[in-house]
């Protein structure tokens, strides 16, 4: 089950963030649902696997911001770069974290 589940989480991340350039507010939605559908186990399983799915995007786009502020612009970069990713990580969980559970629950309910 452990196994089924993170690789649920990282499918569905990956369809998240393929879907997320193109369509915004869909592609974290069929994320949580790919995500939800994958690890199977009922509304709260595909809800968790959908949250997760969309935190593990949340987090690689702030270290990339951090890292990319350290590169371009040395300490006074990554004192940026750690701000930015304070609040990108915040708005991320509300936007994608949200919208990817609700997908996750969607599948959840619909593969139980």
């Amino acid at each position: 089950m452990a196994n089924n589940f993170w690789t649920g989480v990282i499918v569905g991340w990956l369809v998240g963030l393929i879907l997320g350039f193109l369509l915004p507010v869909v592609g974290p939605l069929v994320g949580g649902f790919v995500a939800g559908w994958m690890v199977r186990g009922g509304i709260g399983n595909g809800a968790k696997a959908g949250l997760f799915a969309g935190i593990l995007g949340a987090i690689i786009i702030s270290v990339l911001l951090l890292i990319g502020g350290t590169v371009l612009l040395g300490a006074f970069g990554f004192i940026a770069g750690v701000g930015t990713s304070l609040i990108i990580i915040v708005s991320a969980f509300i936007y994608q974290g949200l919208l990817s559970l609700i997908g996750g629950a969607i599948a959840g309910a619909i593969r139980r």
